[in-house]
Formats: structure tokens, C-alpha cells, sequence
């Protein structure tokens, strides 16, 4: 049962939001640019599917953070929270905020039913 409520997986699962929305922007953002590619002159074809097959893991990374960050902020399935910190660690530029996700996470593992 879970013990005592701590701020920790509060905080944990806003990180991994945060982290995963980052990731899913990246994922939008490499996808439009090798959309825009395919529009501009001189550009090599092949670029517009490398940027969309660089998008997926962002993609997949960024849900999985999204809703390990959903079951933190309710406390059910520690190990699906667990992950989604895991996942948040990939964010690009943010990775810090993964690796407290982490800590926070792992920390408060008595808190989850």
C-alpha cells in the first residue's frame, strides 16, 4: 500500500511532462524541417526521410515520458513512472531534469500502490 505522500513523485511527474512535451516538440520540429527540405532546391532527396526516422525514437520517448509522468502524479505503477523518467532523460537539452525525474522517482518508490 502506499506509505507516507512525499512532493517527490508530484515533482517527478511535472518533470517528465515537461521533458516529454520537449521531446514531442523536437519530433515536430525535425519532422517540418525535412518536410521544408523537400521543397528546397538542391537539397538532397534522402534528407527528408533521415529527418523523419530521427523524429520516432523522439516520438515514442516523449509519450512514454508523458504518461510515466501521469501514473507519478497518481502514484500507481511505480515501475511505468520509473520508465517514463527514464524516457525523460533523453530529452534533448533537458536532461538534467530527467536525471532528477530519476532520483525522485526511485526515492519514493514506498508511495505507489
Amino acid at each position: 500500500m502506499a506509505g507516507k505522500k512525499t512532493w517527490m513523485p508530484t515533482t517527478a511527474g511535472i518533470l517528465d511532462i515537461i521533458c516529454g512535451s520537449w521531446e514531442l516538440l523536437v519530433a515536430f520540429i525535425l519532422t517540418f524541417v525535412g518536410g521544408v527540405t523537400r521543397l528546397v532546391p538542391d537539397v538532397p532527396p534522402f534528407l527528408a526521410p533521415l529527418f523523419a526516422a530521427l523524429a520516432v525514437p523522439f516520438v515514442i520517448l516523449g509519450i512514454l515520458a508523458i504518461v510515466g509522468g501521469i501514473y507519478a502524479l497518481r502514484r500507481k505503477i511505480w515501475g511505468l513512472a520509473l520508465a517514463g523518467s527514464i524516457a525523460a532523460f533523453f530529452s534533448p537539452w533537458f536532461w538534467i531534469l530527467g536525471i532528477a525525474a530519476i532520483v525522485f522517482t526511485a526515492l519514493s518508490k514506498n508511495e505507489f500502490e
